[in-house]
């Protein structure tokens, strides 16, 4: 008596090419007989295993070794008289002798809810980080990390690290429906453990290992493993400013001074060996500085995860990790806890206009364009190098929204500076033609980033406890800034681009050449009022072979800084 499988699907098990749930062939299961008589089975694939043996954990009894179907670790256990299914555990030798005991992945139950799903899906899982990505948790009794990721277009999706020798074979994860989304309870894993996600593709192509979408925490860079974090162990100390500071200080009425800050660059030179300083060491020396200089706010170039240093953090890997350069997220939740007792807000740069097409994240994640168009004209921005996000697929949109949330929740930030917007906004942003495809109405707006924006904005303001948001925008479109009820996109300020232009072309003139230039001064003023400005002083201003403001400023040493002081 024994239930045989196929033999293709035997050795699509072996090889790493099973398609399909493979909780319908391993774990735990009931049989019958070529006489209809009803038997429990246990099948697993061990290849490191010389023998496996199982322990019912109830009785404590060994209840013998597995039958090894395959060569390459193919093991399976057969129980005339067991009808009911029992708890047990693996025993297992490898070659060299050495022996150790595990779950079986196998016997788990779900542990994503259909109103999950259902939810992501249709683009309202506002809190969905709580569900997808490395969740430490206890699952029927054991203690564990639960993965999910969504990749609605693979054949197969597996968990892999150094727990398992990076090898797909032995944690193939379970395909939930038409949701797309792939989930697997792995017991006794920890915090800190190294994994990735390996993918065969639409295609039946396997994948490069890809990085989880959802990864809390991340290896040092040039390394792209993400880590298993827990979220929940820091204990904030900034409940006042939260519940009372962030509204008064963000609000239109108060004075905001913003102290824009790179954090690889910030006092590097003073520190031995040119370093940059850890989240920890800025939390000490940043507070006190801003104060003492006068300003209201910090912002933060894009701090989460990126592997390219000279990217200043804009070719974002990680969307939902602190950058591992300067600590851990518990550390960088400490900097911004010392920041609010300070009574400074904390503005973070956020790029949802587009990613990098590094192999290991988002781009092709599945074997399809998944997190962008698949169209170049749609999908790519030629300047940058980099893919635009598909801000009408529900999922993708579902990703950034809950993003957003994210940081301002989580991690208690302040407010979001939208990085890039003209690029959102317009089809045919920094294209020739031929090279943008017109939305429905034969224009060049992009419909569905419009009514990704409004909906940013209206989260950010409606569940942000005093959280808002400042747009990036370049252009003349109108109502940046004022609320989506009356057609605006909704946002809490926008930058002044045209007038730090104006501005800085002023100032580089000579005192004696001004007097021909003051409509430089004065043409802001004509629309001044049509938006909720703030007056920028741009990083991008001494970046690309454009100098530093001081140098910007003319006349010798002493009447710069007489300039940049009048400035």
């Amino acid at each position: 008596m024994s239930l045989i499988l196929e033999s293709q699907v035997v050795e699509s098990l072996v090889s790493g090419r099973y398609q399909g749930d493979p909780f319908a062939v391993l774990g735990i299961h009931q049989g019958q007989d070529w006489e209809g008589n009803n038997f429990l089975y246990i099948r697993t694939i061990q290849p490191q295993a010389q023998s496996v043996e199982i322990i019912r954990t109830d009785t404590k009894q060994n209840l013998g070794t597995m039958r090894r179907v395959h060569q390459d670790g193919l093991f399976q256990m057969d129980f005339a008289n067991e009808l009911s299914f029992f708890p047990y555990i693996f025993k297992i030798t490898l070659y060299n002798g050495q022996t150790y005991e595990t779950e079986d992945i196998y016997r788990f139950l779900p542990v994503l809810g259909e109103l999950d799903l259902y939810l992501y899906g249709e683009g309202n899982h506002l809190q969905i980080y709580n569900k997808l990505g490395a969740q430490l948790t206890t699952h029927q009794g054991v203690e564990g990390v639960s993965f999910a990721v969504w990749a609605p277009n693979a054949k197969r999706v597996s968990v892999v690290g150094l727990f398992n020798d990076w090898d797909g074979r032995r944690h193939m994860m379970r395909p939930r429906g038409s949701s797309g989304i792939w989930e697997l309870f792995i017991p006794g894993m920890k915090e800190w453990d190294i994994y990735k996600y390996e993918i065969v593709g639409a295609q039946g192509r396997l994948m490069p290992l890809k990085s989880d979408p959802f990864g809390f925490a991340f290896e040092m860079r040039p390394k792209t493993g993400s880590l298993v974090f827990n979220r929940n162990r820091y204990q904030w100390a900034d409940s006042d400013w939260v519940q009372n500071g962030r509204i008064k200080a963000n609000r239109l009425s108060a004075p905001i001074s913003v102290y824009e800050v790179h954090m690889g660059s910030w006092r590097r030179n003073s520190l031995e060996n040119n370093r940059w300083l850890t989240y920890r060491e800025m939390a000490k020396e940043l507070p006190e500085y801003v104060k003492q200089m006068g300003f209201t706010h910090v912002e933060f170039l894009p701090l989460a995860e990126y592997p390219f240093d000279g990217s200043w953090g804009y070719q974002i890997t990680g969307m939902y990790a602190p950058t591992s350069r300067y600590g851990t997220p518990d550390d960088f939740k400490y900097l911004i806890d010392q920041l609010h007792q300070a009574g400074i807000g904390v503005i973070m740069d956020w790029v949802p206009a587009h990613f990098p097409r590094d192999a290991f994240g988002l781009a092709e994640f599945d074997g399809t364009a998944l997190y962008e168009h698949a169209d170049p004209r749609k999908g790519e921005h030629k300047d940058w190098g980099t893919k635009i996000y598909n801000y009408g697929r529900k999922e993708v949109s579902n990703f950034l929204l809950a993003n957003a949330l994210f940081w301002i929740k989580e991690y208690h930030i302040d407010a979001l500076r939208v990085d890039a917007v003209a690029s959102m906004l317009y089809l045919d942003y920094s294209r020739k033609e031929g090279e943008w495809i017109p939305n429905q109405y034969g224009g060049r707006e992009n419909l569905e980033a419009i009514a990704f924006l409004r909906r940013l904005n209206e989260l950010v303001f409606s569940e942000g406890q005093g959280a808002t948001t400042f747009a990036e925008e370049s252009t003349a479109w109108p109502m940046v800034s004022r609320p989506t009820y009356v057609g605006g996109l909704g946002f809490g300020y926008k930058w002044n681009m045209g007038w730090m232009h104006d501005t800085l072309h002023y100032m580089a003139e000579n005192p004696i050449n001004r007097k021909y230039h003051h409509n430089e001064l004065t043409f802001s003023l004509l629309y001044a009022f049509s938006e909720n400005f703030i007056l920028p002083l741009s990083h991008d201003e001494v970046v690309h072979g454009k100098v530093p403001m001081i140098d910007k400023m003319p006349g010798d040493m002493c009447q710069k800084f007489a300039n940049l002081r009048f400035y």
